[in-house]
């Protein structure tokens, strides 16, 4: 392991006789002839520039060990190894109490100059590595469980950075299993109205009869069950959030009494004639393309951009590369110390097998798998064997002209379909994404879908 070393001694003869010796070991050497000159070094230098400082102790001015006290107050991420002719126990405990890395007696062997200064370099870039991930966990979870140090988590980051202080309505989509609800729960803890109540109602759960009661409340006899009064969700959540959870499924018939409420902040009970004020910040998740429900006249087009004021798009794990790793990591901790089994983490083959499959339910797929591997492991690493079949058995569809042989190849129509199906499986069933990947409008997809008898089977589901 070579690093930049900075070579720090009042004798240039020693430091260029340790320039040339470090040289031919492949370390790039730089060097000062006193102790102020490498600060200023160190202080010039980008911020990984120097790895190690390697110092001798008696020096005129400032000496190693000042050098030494001062790196460590100033820059503790580059270890310091104290080097001297005057070699003794007093001299080393001295050296290790300020600070530094390690000791080592003038003249040194090269070859444990040179094992002394790797280690100092593996050290110091290790030490940055687990600064590294806990800046990922931190940055991750401040957003909810939903660890992630890919490209597209960090524009996500970004994004969520930007909106939680924001009382405008927030639009969050995805695939099923990605964690909108996670999302809409940390946008609003992390926010100013976390004091306030976090109220949510999934449209699609509730019996078009009683959603409208659910939100809006009702009055005593405004129907047959009504014998009491009641507030309904709008009014619960004062002060704070309300989430519209799977807002694509909401009846068609109660989008404009919606609509008006977000309109005019203020909401009317089932059979009452008084309006009540309301102050919530609305979130709304979906897993369907409200565009295409639009066009389809059964989403309002006035809802749909009242709610769509700023819009999250969460990815699927398939497009988060190697976080799909990460969070399995995440879920064997987690299933592991429920369950109290000693189990670590993956093989390297069960780890090769869960990067390599699509993971279509996302996240909640790959937890339910990983807490199915920690119940069923007999050793301390989860095997291939411990993966659910659909996982080992996996292969990605791929679109291939491959062959010299003209019975093997197909033609342009055939090359089209596949390639059209795999945009659409790659989009998640997302044919408003499909169309713009493939460069053609929605009406045509629907055709090509329709010629190639997957159109029912294309939605998200």
């Amino acid at each position: 392991m070579t690093g930049c070393v900075l070579i720090v001694d009042d004798d240039p003869v020693m430091c260029e006789t340790l320039e040339l010796v470090l040289a031919k070991q492949g370390f790039d050497v730089r060097s000062a002839t006193s102790a102020t000159d490498a600060l200023d070094v160190v202080a010039g230098a980008a911020h990984a520039a120097i790895d190690v400082i390697l110092t001798d102790l008696n020096m005129r001015g400032m000496n190693g060990l000042e050098l030494c006290e001062r790196m460590v107050a100033n820059r503790p991420d580059v270890p310091v190894i104290v080097i001297t002719a005057f070699g003794s126990l007093e001299t080393a405990v001295a050296a290790i109490r300020v600070g530094a890395y390690d000791f080592i007696t003038k003249p040194p062997d090269s070859d444990a100059l040179v094992v002394a200064l790797e280690r100092a370099i593996q050290h110091r870039r290790l030490r940055d590595e687990v600064k590294r991930l806990q800046r990922v966990v931190a940055d991750s979870t401040r957003f909810g469980p939903s660890l992630g140090s890919s490209s597209a988590m960090r524009a996500l980051y970004d994004v969520l950075e930007r909106i939680v202080d924001s009382t405008a309505s927030v639009l969050v989509t995805g695939e099923t299993g990605t964690g909108k609800e996670v999302i809409a729960r940390a946008l609003h803890e992390q926010g100013p109205r976390r004091k306030a109540p976090f109220v949510a109602i999934n449209c699609s759960a509730v019996p078009e009869a009683l959603l409208e009661s659910e939100l809006f409340g009702h009055v005593r006899g405004a129907f047959t069950d009504a014998r009491a009064p009641r507030a309904g969700l709008c009014v619960q959540a004062k002060g704070g959030t309300l989430l519209l959870d799977e807002i694509g499924d909401m009846p068609l018939s109660l989008q404009p009494k919606l609509l008006r409420v977000l309109q005019e902040r203020s909401v009317r009970p089932v059979g009452s004639d008084e309006e009540i004020p309301i102050d919530v910040r609305v979130i709304a998740t979906t897993n369907r393309d409200l565009r295409t429900l639009v066009e389809e006249k059964r989403f309002r087009e006035d809802l749909y951009f009242r709610i769509n004021v700023i819009h999250v798009e969460l990815p699927p794990l398939r497009a988060r590369g190697g976080d799909v790793l990460l969070l399995a990591q995440h879920f064997v901790d987690v299933h592991a110390a429920r369950a109290g089994k000693r189990v670590t983490g993956l093989s390297p083959a069960a780890a090769e097998k869960v990067l390599a499959y699509a993971w279509p339910g996302n996240v909640r797929e790959l937890q339910n798998c990983i807490e199915r591997a920690v119940a069923l492991t007999r050793y301390e690493q989860i095997a291939v064997e411990d993966v659910p079949e659909q996982v080992r058995a996996y292969r990605r569809s791929h679109v291939l002209v491959a062959g010299d042989d003209p019975s093997e190849l197909v033609s342009l129509g055939e090359v089209e379909r596949r390639y059209v199906l795999r945009v659409m499986e790659a989009a998640g069933g997302n044919k408003t994404l499909a169309a713009e990947i493939l460069g053609i409008t929605r009406k045509t997809l629907y055709r090509k879908l329709e010629e190639y008898g997957a159109g029912a089977g294309s939605e998200v589901s």
